[in-house]
């Protein structure tokens, strides 16, 4: 028998539609790429996001097609996420960190009919203009007064684009399962393969990452996302915040820590979020001017392993909590969020940081399972360790147009392959161990390199370290330790050694240390460590 219930579909479109309704006068602030500061509130977001989607109707875009966005975190990017997905469209997020070759791929690949730029990235798209096979034509998002000069066939302007069209748009009703956004990994192994989201995958995960023990953003919060638009749909905050009516602070491309400083303080921020090495320099920042925090009450970072030290600066030296979350591209992304128990609650603050330094625990929708080699599962106990598998509603289920990149990535019950290796204990936190590849076999044990560098990290003299595997002739592999000190610092191998003899197990203790000027990254932020592999890999070590 089925229930007596309305068959509303979950659509993006109504996110906004509530937020512009029940929080029309609430804020969303932007420091453009031009320089200024431009306000508006969700009512007016509303207005324009409707003339947008009828100037793209008059584009000839129609439900299915595939329009890219290269731009930083504002305004009219925010516009782009509804009324490209409230027509029947796909929005296309591209990460222009990413290699040339790599963002022609993704281009060519989703097939994208027009480019919507930023300033920043003009330049980008005409090397790469020539080799885009699908695109018609390319938007600039800026006004008139700052069109730039360039080679582009179509060059259009946003605000001259949308300028007079109509302020009210009758939203098409559509099956919730239609395309609504894409998302491409960051392709550090392979060509970068394309995760397809739905309008109710994207609905449903907005609801869970709202939850009270989640997210849990509120009308009351002022919100900086420093996490990208376009890195998996800014873990989900344009459609959460949204949901919320909370206010909304873009930062542009101005992500320099002085910069965040000031839009924190003057926007009076509650909550922002990042990957860690955008917090290291915010910390560095603020030991080094004074400076605290008047507003800033939640911290969440995620991408890579959050360093205990930071943890327990933000909140000893700031009155901010650092929470850590876990998640993908393939996840919507978020997972796992570290939100205490009761008991958890009442520890003392170093038993608490030991907590919040893991990933958290699953939020409601997330299905976790972890197994060994032969895809036996095992117990969540706290110390068994395997890969990490997750189903869910907002899990995806293959890949865009990449038969062979699905078949590889799930088992044979159908639950989605991370490549984490993790512990979880009987309550449900999650303890990254290591990427598969990342792990450090030494003779018949593994060496975590998070512990490692989460261990290193703690050190007042370093910035930034990655723990990798190089050849032993008797142990197979051991670790090495590559370490960035922070300005001025005149730290040694020996210390360094020593600082890590009683922090980790004594035969996980690194063989030797470099100090290099920087660290790869991905461009999504996270350590590059095939790289780091391949730089270092005919290094002998001194004790070998």
């Amino acid at each position: 028998m089925r229930g007596l219930m309305m068959n509303q579909p979950l659509l993006i479109t109504e996110l906004i539609r509530y937020a512009a309704r029940c929080h029309a006068d609430t804020e969303i602030v932007t420091k453009t790429v031009e320089g200024p500061i431009h306000r508006y509130d969700y009512a007016a977001a509303y207005t324009r996001i409707q003339q947008l989607a009828h100037a793209l109707r008059e584009l000839g875009v129609r439900p299915g097609d595939r329009l890219a966005t290269m731009a930083w975190n504002g305004h009219r990017h925010f516009e782009l996420y509804y009324a490209i997905s409230g027509i029947g469209a796909i929005c296309h997020t591209v990460n222009p960190r990413l290699f040339p070759p790599q963002i022609e791929y993704i281009l060519n690949h989703a097939e994208d009919k027009f480019v919507f730029v930023d300033l920043t990235f003009v330049p980008l798209l005409e090397q790469l203009a020539p080799k885009l096979k699908a695109v018609k034509g390319y938007v600039v998002l800026t006004d008139a007064a700052h069109m730039p000069a360039s080679k582009l066939s179509n060059l259009l302007c946003y605000e001259e684009l949308i300028r007079d069209k109509p302020s009210t748009y009758a939203w098409p009703t559509f099956d919730e399962w239609t395309a609504s956004s894409l998302c491409y990994t960051s392709g550090t192994t392979g060509n970068p393969k394309g995760v397809l989201y739905s309008h109710r995958s994207t609905v449903l995960h907005t609801f869970s990452v709202n939850q009270a023990d989640s997210l849990a953003f509120t009308p009351r919060d002022s919100i900086l996302p420093v996490v990208p638009l376009f890195h998996v749909n800014a873990w989900g905050i344009p459609y959460a915040a949204t949901m919320a009516g909370a206010k909304l602070v873009f930062p542009g491309p101005h992500l320099d820590p002085a910069s965040l400083y000031q839009l924190i303080e003057t926007e009076q921020v509650t909550m922002t979020a990042g990957v860690p090495t955008i917090w290291l320099k915010l910390l560095e920042y603020l030991d080094q001017t004074g400076k605290r925090f008047t507003s800033l009450k939640r911290l969440l970072s995620g991408g890579s392993a959050v360093p205990i030290s930071m943890i327990a600066a933000f909140e000893e030296k700031h009155d901010t909590r650092v929470c850590h979350a876990w998640g993908m591209t393939e996840i919507s992304p978020v997972g796992t969020k570290g939100t205490f128990k009761a008991a958890q609650a009442k520890l003392p603050p170093a038993e608490r940081y030991q907590y919040q330094a893991t990933q958290g625990r699953p939020i409601f929708g997330v299905d976790l399972k972890i197994v060994d080699a032969e895809g036996r599962e095992l117990p969540h106990d706290g110390k068994s360790f395997g890969n990490l598998l997750v189903r869910g509603p907002f899990v995806t289920s293959g890949y865009f147009n990449d038969p062979e990149a699905t078949k590889a990535a799930f088992d044979k019950d159908g639950w989605f392959r991370t490549g984490d290796v993790v512990t979880i204990d009987p309550d449900g936190w999650v303890r990254i161990v290591d990427r598969t590849k990342d792990l450090i076999k030494s003779g018949g044990e593994w060496i975590s390199s998070i512990d490692l560098e989460n261990a290193a990290v703690g050190h007042p003299d370093v910035m930034e370290a990655a723990a990798i595997a190089v050849p032993h002739p008797k142990w197979q592999e051991r670790p090495l330790l590559v370490v960035v000190a922070k300005p001025g610092a005149k730290l040694t191998r020996e210390e360094m050694l020593r600082y890590l003899s009683d922090k980790v197990a004594k035969w996980s203790v690194p063989d030797d240390v470099v100090f290099v000027p920087e660290l790869p990254h991905t461009a999504t932020g996270k350590l590059l460590k095939s790289k780091l592999r391949e730089q270092f890999r005919d290094y002998q070590l001194q004790s070998a």
